[in-house]
């Protein structure tokens, strides 16, 4: 018995070094393993762990640049028209911030900033970093933050103000909700505006809060935006602006625009849009076309007010005067086609001169300037189109951006040579008709008119203010010193390179002389007694040469000219000047209304007001 006990120790013993062989091997077989993966960590895969672990306590935060605040002139002094005020945006590490206590902070301090259904934000998983509030006051910030809730943070932002509230809403655009500016200046010269945005990055706690160590720290400071100074006066444009709404509330018309332009710099110093709307509630409007900006985005055909241009180019080619002479017999024939005088009084039939012509805006008299642009007073011909196109196209660059720092549209001008029945085409263009063109196009083509014959790109920026003072920005180079090509829609000045704006030629606003000398002052003479009834009538005031044309277009509806007139645009275009001297300010005014009636006659109703409006204003002194 006792040798079959010892047998059975020996047994025992045998397994129990077994189990230990194996457990050695086990060991050293995961030792092996730990030892392998150790070296794929720290030699194989070194980099990608480092950098999981900056990852998980590198703070990466955006500082925000402050946007440029924008400003207008008030009667020669930069008054600040839009600014910002500091607000901040709530971030939160939903993996860390308990959901019940920042859900009840956010509720009970700032409900109506919330941007996020926090209850979807919590269900995605692996989600570290979410913007749960914009916009919020740091009063209410401050209420957030005392909660001492884990893994909250804030961010500060700017938030644009619009203390005008609707005043040149068309003019200045608004920024939306991700701090991008949206049409108007905003948007035109957003980068300008914007400036550039900072980084910072630093080594964070648990909770994402900086931490004053770690050698890799990086802070990139942010470029504020600039300040722009816009040439638009604001007690002018206040003033238009009431003048034109009631006009509208008087008249059929449901929708204004109105400009009023320096005639020999180019500057604007009103430009409205009608109605108006709020930039800092943006959200609240019909549609989205309630942000165009009618003077600049919008061609349109404004009528008897292109005779201007019509009359200008026959007298600038030395082939009419104002004592012209033709027969007018009401109507003229064009390519089988009967285009007809609105004006059809029997004292002026027969032989009249051009000054007659214009006074009563007969489309018989321009589409006589464009016989005599081709040398036969007898018909149109491709000389008088190709003539035509030329002032229009090239010396007046209508159909084509004009170079405003705003966002336009740039319309068109028919090919004098293309397409078919061009001379009753080029005939209509004469007064008007058969192309697109802008209002800020058409009033810097008049400015050249009636300025002495000088194009000059229109500006809407005075310069950038700093340090108390207005850094000017623009300056002016003759055409003759560009490639004399068109204005391209490359190039701009050189400070706003990239903005929206088109129009530059070698990062410089435009001056060409276009027309004589004596030509502007015959077209100066003939707008002026164009309004001598007005004159007349007290409308006008002594001791100041107010001059003028007026138009009114037929719409296009299913394709073809509204025959029957039930809906019409109408446009006055003039300017100002003391008696006897320059032109001031060229004033254009546009009224319009679905289903309306609203001629050039309205219009100038308008134009009247406004032109008072601005004498005052500026107390302009009469001449003698």
């Amino acid at each position: 018995m006792p040798r079959s006990n010892s047998h059975q120790h020996i047994s025992s013993m045998s397994d129990l070094g077994a189990r230990f062989k194996i457990l050695r091997y086990l060991v050293l077989l995961l030792l092996a393993i730990i030892v392998v993966r150790l070296f794929f960590i720290q030699i194989v895969e070194h980099d990608a762990w480092v950098a999981r672990a900056d990852k998980e306590h590198t703070l990466l935060e955006t500082i925000t640049a402050k946007r440029g605040e924008i400003y207008m002139m008030d009667h020669g002094q930069p008054v600040p028209i839009v600014l910002n005020q500091t607000t901040y945006q709530v971030i939160i590490d939903p993996s860390v911030t308990e959901k019940d206590a920042i859900k009840a902070a956010l509720e009970k301090y700032s409900s109506e900033y919330i941007t996020v259904d926090l209850n979807e934000l919590y269900s995605q998983e692996g989600l570290r970093y979410a913007i749960v509030a914009k916009n919020v006051p740091h009063q209410i910030a401050s209420q957030i933050a005392a909660e001492g809730i884990p893994a909250v943070w804030f961010s500060k932002n700017n938030q644009r103000v619009y203390p005008e509230g609707e005043l040149a809403s068309g003019l200045l655009g608004f920024v939306n909700d991700d701090g991008l500016g949206q049409y108007g200046v905003e948007g035109s010269l957003n980068q300008t505006l914007a400036g550039k945005d900072g980084l910072l990055k630093t080594t964070a706690d648990v909770n994402k809060v900086a931490l004053s160590i770690g050698k890799d720290n990086v802070k990139i400071p942010a470029e504020d935006g600039k300040n722009v100074v816009l040439s638009v006066d604001r007690g002018l444009e206040r003033g238009v602006e009431e003048i034109a709404m009631k006009h509208i509330e008087n008249t059929p018309a449901t929708n204004a625009a109105a400009l009023v332009m320096n005639a020999n710099t180019g500057e604007v110093v009103a430009m409205a849009s009608l109605p108006n709307y709020d930039p800092s509630n943006y959200g609240h409007v019909k549609d989205a076309s309630a942000y165009t900006n009618q003077v600049t985005e919008v061609p349109y055909e404004p009528a008897s007010v292109c005779k201007s241009f019509a009359f200008s180019a026959a007298i600038n080619e030395g082939v009419m005067s104002a004592d012209t002479t033709y027969f007018n017999q009401g109507y003229e024939i064009v390519d089988d086609w009967k285009i007809n005088n609105a004006e059809q009084r029997s004292s002026l039939y027969g032989i009249i001169n051009m000054k007659t012509a214009l006074y009563w805006s007969l489309n018989t008299g321009s589409i006589y300037a464009l016989k005599l642009l081709g040398g036969n007073p007898s018909a149109i011909n491709q000389q008088g189109r190709e003539k035509l196109y030329d002032y229009y196209y090239n010396k007046f660059r209508l159909g084509q951006a004009s170079g405003i720092e705003l966002i336009e549209a740039e319309g068109f001008i028919p090919d004098p040579n293309e397409g078919w029945g061009r001379d009753s085409v080029y005939a209509n263009m004469t007064f008007g008709q058969n192309l697109g063109i802008t209002m800020i196009q058409t009033a810097t083509a008049y400015s050249a008119v009636v300025n002495g014959g000088y194009w000059r790109t229109p500006t809407i920026v005075k310069g950038y203010y700093q340090d108390g003072e207005i850094a000017q920005i623009n300056s002016t180079t003759s055409a003759s010193d560009t490639t004399g090509e068109a204005p391209t829609t490359e190039g701009h000045q050189a400070d706003i390179a990239g903005e929206a704006a088109v129009g530059f030629v070698a990062n410089d606003r435009i001056e060409d002389k276009i027309l004589s000398d004596e030509t502007s002052a015959m077209m100066r003479d003939m707008f002026v007694y164009n309004r001598e009834y007005k004159a007349r009538a007290g409308i006008d005031r002594p001791g100041y040469d107010i001059g003028g044309k007026s138009g009114t277009a037929q719409v296009i509806k299913n394709g073809a000219y509204d025959d029957t007139m039930s809906e019409t645009v109408g446009t006055y275009i003039g300017y100002i000047a003391p008696k006897g001297g320059m032109p001031q300010y060229v004033i254009m005014v546009k009224m319009w209304a679905e289903g309306a009636y609203l001629d050039g006659l309205i219009a100038s109703n308008l134009f009247d007001d406004v032109e008072n409006y601005v004498i005052d204003y500026y107390r302009i002194k009469p001449g003698v």
